[in-house]
């Protein structure tokens, strides 16, 4: 995350060490931290040689990994910039715009710019904007940088709850829905969804944008489709199938089915909900 010097990223100082548990790591410098298979992976705004040294000495650990790297080159080469999507203004705090939502993505994904965070926001404004359909509720899961929880708070959802399983990512989340001022109607939970899921029962929206493994489980758990609405995301063109075989097509129905960049987004409803 930004904190003073600092006021936007240019560079990127990553290292990965061997290393179960998140350090405590003293300096100006450092963006955050992420854990990733037992692996602490620490990114700075500038090389971090000697403190690296003595941590791994201090930790009995060892590096594993380094890079140094443009920070547009993280973004897969994507110019974090304003965007305007459905008449919703996204700002990051870098630029001096005039804007609906103003984001620190810091190096947590879901900034806005990837196919299938743009398509899941798209999507989420539509519904949002359609009086047919009442959203009170939502839970937002991989909420990333909670660039999709803070829309929805936006339009007047009331309770919303972000769940991802980075503390970095959590950390990132909280600190945009303060800086957004909704942070009291999205509370911000570090869940492993590979083993706890939160209770979607009277849940109004859900939205899943995660890796194809982790959605074919949720898929599979009954508990799941408690809720009314979800919209799911994080899979191309050739897992579709896969995850289509798993849908309770007894308790779901399609709404929409569409493509972006060969990424797949459905919008499925609950047959309870009035259609």
């Amino acid at each position: 995350m930004l904190r003073p010097p600092y006021s936007s990223y240019k560079r990127l100082y990553v290292y990965h060490l061997d290393l179960a548990r998140i350090p405590q790591v003293n300096s100006p410098d450092l963006i955050g931290i992420w854990m990733e298979d037992r692996t602490a992976v620490l990114f700075f705004h500038t090389p971090q040689k000697e403190l690296i040294e003595n941590l791994c000495t201090r930790e009995n650990s060892k590096l594993i990994y380094e890079a140094d790297l443009d920070y547009q080159d993280w973004e897969a080469g994507q110019l974090i910039s304003t965007f305007t999507e459905n008449g919703l203004t996204v700002a990051p705090v870098w630029e001096d715009v005039p804007a609906d939502i103003v984001l620190d993505p810091s190096v947590i994904f879901g900034s806005g710019f990837h196919p299938t965070t743009r398509a899941c926001l798209q999507i989420l404004l539509k519904y949002l904007k359609t009086p047919e359909i009442k959203i009170d509720s939502a839970i937002d899961l991989g909420t990333g940088t909670g660039l999709l929880s803070i829309a929805a708070a936006h339009f007047g959802v009331q309770s919303i709850t972000a769940v991802d399983n980075n503390p970095l990512a959590c950390q990132v989340a909280a600190k945009n829905c303060k800086l957004n001022k909704v942070d009291a109607n999205v509370t911000v939970k570090e869940i492993d969804l590979r083993s706890d899921l939160p209770s979607t029962t009277g849940c109004n929206l859900v939205v899943a944008n995660l890796y194809q493994g982790l959605l074919k489980q949720l898929i599979q758990t009954p508990d799941f489709w408690l809720a009314d609405l979800y919209i799911l995301s994080g899979f191309i063109s050739s897992m579709e199938a896969d995850l289509l075989a798993e849908l309770p097509t007894e308790k779901i129905r399609f709404l929409e089915r569409t493509r972006v960049d060969n990424w797949c987004i459905w919008v499925i409803a609950n047959r309870n909900l009035a259609q």
